[in-house]
């Protein structure tokens, strides 16, 4: 595999939903590899209670609006939760202008059987992303990323390849390039962002292996 991807070492991120597990919990990872990190929510004080708590890492973690993070990051990833993903980024669509956004969001709903992929019209969530972002670049990524992994102070590196997708190979590579900031972790190009749907649906089969076999379990990709 290709391993001539761009230095992001100096790149701030801004997490919109960081105060949910998976957002702090990708915020705690990349704060420990130095990078600047900024939570976002729609409450302020939830979002500096959560920046709180990750204090002491690496890098500097600080807390505020989704607005404001948005427009003070150099790159966006989007963690909220799916009912309410599109009206997040309608909020922020002009300050989330000319930037790579990150979208790990899966549209799953859960009933007694488990979890199961839920219809988008656009495709996908990062498709949604694209329509509703059209001067931002969107990529898909992190999207089966445990988040309990992501945040156990015990694991000192996650086990994990991340499908990467996107229509932009220099955003694409520079988010390749942040996921290999997270020790254990690689970034591997997976294809176009039409192609985000079946990537963001499989974590519903990740849910029951893990549900099955009582595990955390991640995907590694071989042959690359």
């Amino acid at each position: 595999m290709s391993t001539d991807l761009p230095d992001v070492s100096g790149i701030s991120l801004g997490i919109l939903g960081g105060t949910g597990d998976q957002g702090k919990g990708l915020a705690r990872r990349f704060a420990i590899a130095g990078h600047t990190v900024l939570i976002g929510s729609r409450s302020e004080e939830r979002a500096r209670e959560a920046a709180e708590s990750l204090a002491g890492l690496a890098g500097t973690v600080r807390g505020a609006d989704n607005a404001t993070v948005a427009a003070e990051a150099d790159v966006v990833i989007v963690a909220v939760p799916w009912d309410g993903h599109r009206a997040t980024l309608e909020s922020v669509r002009a300050e989330l202008d000319g930037k790579i956004v990150i979208d790990c969001v899966n549209p799953l709903g859960f009933d007694k059987q488990g979890a199961y992929a839920l219809p988008v019209e656009e495709g996908s969530a990062a498709q949604q992303a694209a329509a509703v972002l059209t001067g931002s670049r969107v990529v898909g990524a992190f999207h089966h990323v445990s988040a309990v992994l992501l945040l156990d102070p015990e694991v000192e590196e996650v086990d994990l390849d991340v499908l990467v997708l996107g229509d932009d190979r220099e955003a694409t590579d520079t988010v390749q390039a942040l996921a290999g900031r997270i020790a254990g972790v690689r970034g591997v190009y997976g294809g176009r962002l039409r192609n985000a749907g079946q990537v963001e649906a499989l974590t519903a089969n990740l849910i029951s292996i893990n549900r099955r076999y009582k595990a955390h379990a991640g995907f590694r990709v071989t042959d690359v």
